[in-house]
This record gives structure tokens, C-alpha cells and sequence, in this order.
């Protein structure tokens, strides 16, 4: 076995290879300090804050509808005009702006199970090629399709939103507790 350490910017990455070959187990990405759960920053007019969200599910896979949570945060920040950044911290769990009526939920989430069926082979799946015992290739698929981050305008202290936008949140190899990590940054009320 061949461990291989090498930086990506300022990420470490560990590689791990057996008789010249990638192993199985996924690439592990380290941080040199924990993200904090609060944080805060502030120049002149302008600040950055950060507050890390997390959210409980109940189902392997459900959607969450996050938009209070997210505008009190940004009323919260002091930012009069700026800009919000939503980003998962979890491959299997997404962000995304849709409608939230439980309908269309259901649809969205048939439509996902359509284009990425749970029973399908997957290699990710298979012990011959992976070591991730959670049998979720379906789950990071259909994450890659929705995405796990959003970038949203902030307007005379509030998040600038269409009349049907909610944000949401999909939990797609659930249950489980999932952190979305939110920052705000831009210019003080």
C-alpha cells in the first residue's frame, strides 16, 4: 500500500494505492481547522458573516423547505446589500430554488427516482469497485442533478426572492443531520 499526500490549493488530499492501482475508498479532503459554527468579520462598511445550518431529516430522501431559516439569518447579519452563499456540506445533499407545494415535491422527487432508479447496478455499489458500504450511487447522482450550492442577492436587508422561490433543501441518502453552511457578505445597515 502507497499513501499518497499531496495539496490542492491549500486542501490535503490523501490517495491511497495498492500494487500501483487507486484503491476503493474514496479521496478524504482535510481541513487544517474545523468550519466554525459562527463567524464574523467586519472592515469599514463592509462585513462577511457565516452561520452553519443544520437540518434533521426523516426520510432517505425528502425535501426541506429552508427560506425562514435563511431570510432570519440574513436579517440577522446586518447586511443591507449583499450577497448570500448557500453551500452543503454533504456530497448526498443538495440546495436548490424551486416552488414548495407538497405536490410538486412529490413530483420532483418521482421525477429524480425516474432519471436515477435506487435498483439500477452501480459501481459505486459494487464491492468489487467500492468500499462505500451505503449502497447510495442513486443518491449522489441525482445530487449532482439538483446541486449543493446557491448564490443569492440581498436587497435593503432582505433576500431577494421571486413570489413562488423557496429555497430548498434535498436529502437524498437520508435519514440523517445534514449542515448547510450560509454566508453573507456585503454592506452594513
Amino acid at each position: 500500500m502507497l499513501l499518497q499526500r499531496f495539496y490542492e490549493g491549500s486542501t490535503e488530499v490523501l490517495r491511497t494505492f495498492y500494487n500501483g492501482a487507486v484503491s476503493k475508498s474514496s479521496v478524504v479532503t482535510f481541513r487544517e481547522t474545523p468550519v466554525a459554527k459562527t463567524a464574523s468579520a467586519k472592515t469599514g462598511g463592509f462585513a462577511v458573516v457565516a452561520e452553519s445550518i443544520e437540518v434533521d431529516t426523516a426520510d432517505r430522501m425528502q425535501l426541506v423547505d429552508l427560506t425562514d431559516t435563511v431570510m432570519a439569518f440574513v436579517r440577522r447579519s446586518g447586511i443591507e446589500e449583499g450577497l448570500l452563499s448557500l453551500w452543503s456540506m454533504h456530497t448526498t445533499c443538495t440546495v436548490f430554488i424551486n416552488e414548495s407545494q407538497q405536490a410538486l415535491e412529490a413530483d420532483i422527487l418521482a421525477f429524480l427516482e425516474d432519471v436515477v432508479a435506487r435498483a439500477k447496478y452501480y459501481k459505486h455499489n459494487d464491492p468489487d469497485h467500492s468500499d462505500c458500504d451505503r449502497q447510495n450511487a442513486d443518491s449522489h447522482l441525482r445530487a449532482m442533478l439538483l446541486g449543493h450550492s446557491l448564490t443569492m442577492q440581498i436587497s435593503g436587508g432582505e433576500l431577494v426572492v421571486g413570489r413562488w422561490q423557496r429555497v430548498l433543501c434535498g436529502e437524498m441518502d437520508g435519514p440523517r443531520t445534514r449542515t448547510i453552511r450560509a454566508q453573507v457578505m456585503g454592506l452594513v445597515k
